[in-house]
């Protein structure tokens, strides 16, 4: 919502006027299969420098702590951004720079009622920074999964003289900024009730597990009161965040213990986050319409959140990843090996990046892995396992003789990020590429400390790596980026 007045009314009005001409005067706002920007240049600015220069302004400015796990969920403001903006660039923060497979926003819907969910069945929205693809196989297959939510028009639509959804759209300009290119699946959840909102977490969970996505639910807090109640009113809200409980929270809303345009869509977002992993939820910023403005007498709340899941992988996991490596080799030589079921944890099936790395007698015998997410975890591990032992140009193929005396590590990358500052990055924690013209290097977290360099001599052997002299990290036109590892080998865990 936007921010109240006296004239609140009058206010109404003048948006759906408004929105109406912003239909009229963009000639593709009736298509149905690109959604047309229906508030730039109300909610947000509709100029394109602006807009992306006001947004990066906000993200720096947000003092967010880099998670202490990783990013499965936010919840974000969809007020104008002069209002909520600034308290919504404390989640994005949170994923500048992020690498996500597909990005799923779940609004309400403020301007119609239906009673489902409506997955929008259009090839992409479109805001001043340029259109959003549509995963549009995602976004029949969350659509499947219940006949509360529907691959569907309404909530979506932007007609003349009519009043179009913002909850969602407003979302959209931050994301670009904070992720640069991504697909999308918008959801406008036309019924919040318990029964609709348990069935869109659970559809959520079903059709994101094993991908690398990033859940976004649209919300702004309580409306129209003066500040002290709605402070109180919010409080609630963000203690049910805090507890991670949606049952919780929706019991609180029904009961009007706190208010939330989207409550509906927080917390389906919270069924499916803890599904997909997530352990906690952390209030990142709050605010109310009433610290822009300093009218305290009739404000409206907002907040910032994040959905985490833990980095680290339980020993479990680790134990099974190393394991299917071994067996991976050995039956590739016929010998035989121990036959594991693989866990149930949502990670061994997201896809990651990964390297599987052999030494033996203490010596490299084999490094080979994927730098980018292009395969789940366990396709990823079993793949380079085999490729380490056999296909590695630098030694010889491993023979079945060998196979008692190797030690196997794996690493597991996080996504990658660019590095804008060198003096950002930390040896021990980051594995580092640099990229100049065709020639590209990697090296990972652990090569730094084996070999006890610092952070210039780390970039430098990187440059070194891809075949570049050891000063083109200085040089312009040359990409740095960084990613951090989970690295863990049989001998750390007492399995050799």
């Amino acid at each position: 919502m936007r921010a109240p007045s006296n004239t609140a009314a009058v206010l109404l009005l003048a948006a759906l006027v408004a929105g109406a001409a912003c239909a009229r005067k963009d000639g593709n706002a009736m298509d149905r299969t690109v959604r047309a920007p229906a508030v730039a240049g109300q909610f947000y600015t509709d100029d394109p420098r602006a807009l992306r220069e006001e947004i990066t302004r906000y993200l720096d400015a947000a003092t967010s702590k880099p998670p202490a796990g990783e990013v499965v969920a936010l919840v974000s403001p969809h007020a104008g951004y002069m209002y909520s903006g600034q308290v919504a660039a404390y989640g994005y923060r949170l994923v500048r720079g992020a690498r996500y497979d597909v990005v799923v926003v779940v609004s309400p819907c403020h301007v119609e009622y239906f009673p489902y969910a409506a997955v929008y069945p259009g090839a992409a929205y479109r805001t001043p920074l340029g259109e959003i693809p549509v995963d549009a196989a995602l976004a029949k297959l969350i659509a499947s999964k219940s006949d509360l939510v529907r691959y569907d028009m309404k909530g979506h639509e932007v007609r003349p003289m009519q009043r179009a959804e913002h909850s969602l759209e407003v979302q959209l300009p931050f994301l670009q900024v904070a992720l640069g290119e991504f697909a999308l699946v918008p959801i406008v959840m036309g019924d919040q009730s318990p029964r609709a909102v348990e069935a869109l977490g659970e559809a959520l969970a079903g059709a994101l597990a094993g991908r690398r996505a990033l859940i976004v639910a649209s919300t702004d807090l309580s409306h129209f009161h003066g500040d002290r109640e709605a402070r109180a009113l919010d409080a609630v809200f963000q203690k049910r965040l805090a507890a991670f409980d949606p049952g919780a929270l929706l019991d609180e809303l029904s009961r009007k213990g706190t208010e939330a345009c989207g409550g509906g869509p927080t917390a389906a977002a919270m069924i499916a986050a803890r599904k997909l992993g997530a352990d906690r939820c952390e209030v990142l910023r709050y605010a109310n319409s009433g610290d822009v403005t300093n009218d305290r007498g009739s404000v409206v709340g907002y907040v910032s959140a994040a959905m985490l899941r833990p980095t680290g992988l339980p020993r479990g996991d680790k134990t099974y990843l190393l394991g299917l490596a071994r067996s991976v080799i050995s039956a590739e030589l016929g010998v035989e090996a121990e036959k594991t079921a693989a866990p149930a944890s949502p990670v061994l099936r997201e896809k990651r990046g990964a390297f599987v790395t052999l030494h033996k007698h203490g010596k490299l015998r084999g490094c080979i892995g994927y730098i980018e997410a292009v395969k789940p975890l366990l396709e990823t591990i079993e793949e380079m396992a085999k490729a380490a032992a056999f296909s590695d140009w630098r030694f010889t193929p491993v023979t079945a003789a060998e196979v008692p005396l190797l030690e196997i590590e794996i690493s597991v990358l996080s996504p990658i990020t660019p590095v804008a500052d060198p003096a950002a990055i930390v040896v021990g924690t980051h594995g580092l590429i640099v990229t100049r013209g065709s020639n590209r290097g990697l090296l990972l977290p652990q090569v730094a400390t084996e070999w006890g360099w610092d952070r210039e001599t780390f970039l430098a052997q990187t440059c070194v790596k891809a075949g570049l002299p050891e000063n083109a990290w200085k040089e312009k036109g040359t990409k740095i980026e960084c990613f951090s590892a989970e690295v863990f080998s049989e001998k750390e865990l007492g399995l050799r």
